[in-house]
């Protein structure tokens, strides 16, 4: 035993403290792990649900891995429930519910659900904060909103950003047949690539320094008025005319988009393109919806996408703006601001103006119908790519390609014959190409975006009871001044849901015995406010429609009729908030 070590070990016995920790899992180690499950790769959705019931084996008193519904094309949508039951029922903490892939090819969102739920389970019980942050909370995980659109990106012919949508048959072109007219694999290399067709008026020709990209090329005016081009042309992804009315790729699979058909500031297609035929039109937003509002502990919401960098709050248009109380909106942007720390090259950015406008989407109708905290975090950004938080430049990007992921996610451009271009060349960025980190910086990328949440779910409502003040003002007439405190960013009812009433009021009642009855009860502004604003109809049953403010306090009195020594028990209940209990007795404290 070294000299430090005894010094410790006498310190920490003068103290009274113990070497003990709940903290086993050694620092900067991989956790000793239950599962098998790494996350260093991609992967389908037939392995996703494998993995997550691999988390629900691994740790049954944990996890429940539940199916509510199916998708448009018969796939189960899953629902991973992280909860300690030992620490009160699921509906009586507050929740936080986490989804990912709602659009098919933005597959690193699902990664990053299964890494929460992962991270959470392998680490509780071995880390202090990781294990207190579970036993106070439930989390909702739902992989993929959008099975079937992943399930094709990994399995058929697609891009990058190709599978989006959701897979119900729409006929796009409206010819009355649905999805006849996809890409095709034309020079035969498994992968959907960029066409370009020769062309005496084209602009581009393939680069003297590298055969397999096409540079632009300046016209040129020849000595006998002739000009000069490049003679090839882009001619659109890889595919044919498969339904002869002139168009390639014009009618692919699906056509609509999940991430618009949200009751909150829903608009007809003709408005809003992708929104379906109404809100929860589809099976997959039906069966989220459905499950969602059985939950009103929900207290957070956070969806992920692709790509760009991105920590996104509503609204999705302007004319929804008063939708979001100054007072929620500070709370958005103080969490916000913790996730650009967090996240190096993310930006919190507000959808409709700092995006583009969207109407029907998801965390609006989150934030906006059901009074939930949310944020949208768009997945992985190119100022990764140098890892310096700048946009790399082209020379940069094609350093990353050629030296880091060693040509993996192109294809040489390959000279084929089209049936109506003629001779085409097909190439360059495949499905992987881009809006996806590679494989080595997905367990990052995955953690970074995890922790970012955890804070975010860290700030849900934190409810106690602080001391309360207890004043004789006659023989039997006692005044209780009580006080309920919120240690955290998140109120236990957002301006919104107290604006527009949603979701049930919190309540705070004090409980009397026989014999005294509470006569008059209200709210004061302040601790020191010795008026109250009277609630006639119930005195011993406050409603409290704004709840307990964010890192604030509510304050209440309650007049009381009883004999000295009379006990009294004080509830708050809330529903996106664990409720609190505290006792007291008719008596005043004695005076210093």
């Amino acid at each position: 035993m070294n000299s430090f070590t005894q010094t410790l070990l006498c310190v920490t016995a003068l103290l009274g403290l113990s070497l003990t920790t709940h903290t086993h899992a050694a620092p900067q180690q991989r956790v000793d792990a239950k599962t098998s499950i790494r996350f260093d790769h991609f992967r389908d959705w037939t392995t996703m649900v494998a993995e997550m019931k691999e988390l629900e084996h691994a740790y049954p008193t944990l996890f429940t891995v539940v199916e509510i519904g199916r998708s448009s094309l018969g796939l189960p949508i899953i629902v991973g429930i992280l909860e300690q039951r030992s620490t009160g029922a699921e509906l009586d903490k507050p929740a936080m519910y986490i989804d990912g892939n709602i659009h098919g090819n933005e597959i690193q969102s699902a990664e990053t659900v299964l890494y929460s739920a992962w991270y959470l389970l392998e680490h509780y019980g071995k880390n202090l904060a990781i294990t207190e942050l579970v036993d106070r909370s439930v989390f909702y995980f739902v992989p993929s909103a959008n099975p079937d659109g992943r399930q094709d990106w990994f399995h058929k012919l697609n891009t990058s950003s190709s599978a989006r949508t959701g897979q119900q048959p729409t006929d796009d072109d409206r010819d009355g047949v649905c999805d006849e007219d996809g890409p095709d694999d034309i020079n035969g290399d498994g992968s959907i690539g960029q066409m370009w067709r020769r062309d005496p008026t084209g602009a581009y020709r393939p680069s003297e320094l590298d055969a397999n990209e096409m540079e632009f090329v300046a016209p040129v005016v020849k000595a006998d008025g002739s000009i000069l081009r490049g003679g090839w042309s882009m001619a659109g992804m890889e595919g044919i005319d498969n339904d002869g009315d002139g168009l390639v790729n014009e009618d692919s699979n699906g056509g609509y988009d999940l991430n618009r058909n949200w009751p909150a500031d829903w608009h007809p297609d003709h408005v809003q393109n992708g929104a379906g035929d109404w809100p929860f039109s589809y099976p997959e937003s039906r069966a989220i919806g459905a499950f969602i509002q059985t939950r009103p502990n929900i207290a957070a919401g956070q969806a992920y996408h692709n790509a760009g960098g991105m920590i996104l709050r509503g609204p999705g248009a302007a004319t929804r703006e008063s939708e979001y109380p100054q007072a929620d909106r500070a709370v958005y942007e103080s969490i916000a601001t913790t996730g650009e720390a967090l996240l190096p090259g993310y930006k919190s950015m507000v959808i409709h103006s700092d995006l583009y406008p969207v109407r029907g989407g998801f965390v609006n109708w989150l934030a906006e119908s059901l009074g939930i905290v949310s944020f949208t975090n768009e997945l992985w950004t190119d100022k990764r790519v140098m890892q310096n938080g700048q946009n790399p430049t082209k020379e940069q990007s094609k350093l990353f390609e050629e030296k880091l992921r060693f040509e993996q996610t192109r294809t040489p451009l390959t000279k084929a014959v089209h049936p109506t271009h003629g001779e085409v060349l097909v190439g360059g960025g495949t499905k992987w190409s881009s809006r996806i980190p590679p494989s080595w910086m997905l367990e990052e990328e995955c953690h970074r975006n995890f922790a970012f949440t955890m804070h975010h779910a860290g700030e849900m409502p934190r409810l106690h009871f602080g001391p309360a003040s207890i004043k004789r003002l006659g023989s039997t007439l006692w005044q209780v001044d009580l006080e309920v405190v919120n240690d955290a960013l998140i109120p236990s009812r957002t301006a919104r849901a107290a604006d527009k009433h949603i979701g049930l009021p919190d309540r705070l009642a004090l409980t009397v015995p026989a014999g005294a009855r509470v006569i008059a009860s209200g709210f004061r502004n302040g601790r020191f406010d010795l008026a109250f604003n009277e609630q006639l109809d119930t005195p011993s049953i406050l409603d409290c429609e704004r709840g307990v403010p964010s890192r604030g306090v509510l304050f209440a009195r309650f007049l009381v009729q009883g004999a000295e020594d009379t006990e009294l028990q004080a509830t708050y209940t809330a529903q996106k908030a664990t409720d609190c209990t505290m006792r007291c007795s008719l008596r005043e404290a004695a005076k210093p």
